[in-house]
């Protein structure tokens, strides 16, 4: 008798040559004779998106993005095809599919579509004759049947969603590392594995630079109450288990640091100083699909004053853009822009009830002379953006602060 559904999804670095699929073929078959009926969800083998994506660049700097998902969607078919042969060679049966074919139903919006729904019959069928279903991640089909991508980290997703609408007992994302950590362990030597996560709190440290899940993957899945487990594809080892807030939680104030340096800060000068005037402005950039971050307004002393703002790295010269437009509308003077910063951000759901927590950030990083340039903060997370030479720093001296290295806290 099945023990229930097991979704597991595995990255590019998870099977980036042969020797690494034939080893996650041998962890889905254990997995499939412990009595569990597994769907597998793979990316493209390490790095193949990258090089998908160079080879466009060689014949066109701006490829359509309807052609730019039809390259980058085969990675994504050539590692589950090769891991269904890996797992037929020892024994099992497994089939893989596309995104398309397993009913995953997108938007049309090109390289960053959104999943409408999901048919998983097929997978059910193939499950029932005890089948293990290999799912090309990453990837669905538009109501025109034309093939869409999730945007990067969108394996994810798709394992998230399959695990739903399977009502999936856990979705397993197997990866290179042994779970979520206080911090990155390439800047933090001695980061901890933390063992259990909220959703608001995985979502916030995944927004703000921790690359383990992709932010929406983590959204969806706190909608709808899918229990995630984030493990090594190396190890048997428990990782960390993200599921809904408990009261446990609320002791531990700080859950991690997270650190990302591909943020960039624009600012438009002279802007005069009237009201509806900030509104005007970040209409204007949000028409370009411009997702803006933090933001801070000077006191006017003149009648005009400088608008700050921080934006994506990818979406820098479009933003530049849009603001000299604008700028030009309202009478504003120069746009500048400084690519030299870093945001360092603290997330824990304990900070809800914990006071003087940002106090000991600031403190943190004014032992370290690191200067503060812009702060945001929310119920569970407090972000600086400092100078990017000095973001690493900046990880490791907050760290510390919140003995987040400590067994025991």
């Amino acid at each position: 008798m099945s023990k229930g559904i097991v979704v597991q999804k595995y990255g590019g670095t998870s099977v980036t040559d042969i020797g690494r699929i034939k080893s996650v073929a041998k962890r889905v078959v254990n997995t499939r004779r412990a009595g569990y009926e597994v769907v597998v969800i793979v990316s493209a083998l390490g790095h193949t998106t990258d090089k998908l994506i160079d080879l466009a660049m060689k014949i066109t700097t701006s490829p359509p993005d309807r052609e730019l998902d039809m390259l980058l969607s085969t990675g994504e078919q050539m590692s589950s095809a090769l891991l269904a042969m890996a797992i037929h060679k020892l024994g099992q049966d497994a089939i893989s599919f596309t995104g398309a074919q397993v009913g995953i139903v997108t938007d049309g919006s090109f390289t960053k579509a959104r999943i409408i729904d999901i048919n998983a019959k097929r997978i059910e069928e193939e499950l029932k004759k005890g089948r293990i279903v290999i799912v090309a991640g990453f990837q669905g089909a538009s109501v025109n049947q034309d093939i869409t991508t999730l945007g990067r980290g969108g394996s994810n997703l798709t394992a998230v969603a399959l695990a739903k609408v399977l009502n999936a007992k856990m979705c397993e994302m197997c990866t290179d590392v042994e779970g979520v950590f206080t911090a990155d362990p390439r800047i933090v030597k001695n980061a901890r594995k933390i063992d259990k996560l909220s959703y608001e709190e995985m979502f916030e440290l995944a927004s703000l630079g921790a690359q383990v899940l992709q932010p929406r993957s983590i959204e969806f899945a706190m909608k709808f109450g899918v229990p995630i487990h984030v493990r090594s594809s190396f190890s048997n080892k428990l990782g960390t288990i993200i599921s809904k807030e408990v009261k446990a939680m609320e002791h531990i104030v700080v859950s991690g640091v997270a650190l990302n340096k591909n943020e960039a800060k624009v600012t438009i000068c002279d802007v005069p100083d009237k009201p509806g005037i900030a509104a005007k402005i970040f209409k204007d950039i949000a028409k370009e699909n411009i997702n803006v971050d933090m933001i801070i307004q000077n006191v006017s002393r003149t009648g005009a004053t400088d608008v700050s703002f921080t934006v994506m790295g990818s979406e820098l010269n479009k933003t530049i853009k849009a603001s000299k437009d604008v700028a030009g509308k309202i009478g504003a003077g120069d746009v500048t822009v400084d690519k030299d910063i870093a945001k360092v951000s603290i997330v824990g759901i304990g900070m809800k009830s914990h006071s003087g927590v940002a106090a000991d950030m600031f403190e943190a990083l004014a032992e370290k002379s690191i200067n503060i340039e812009m702060i945001s903060t929310s119920e569970i997370k407090i972000s600086c953006i400092v100078k990017k030479s000095l973001g690493e720093a900046a990880v490791r001296a907050i760290h510390e602060k919140f003995g987040l290295a400590k067994s025991k806290r």
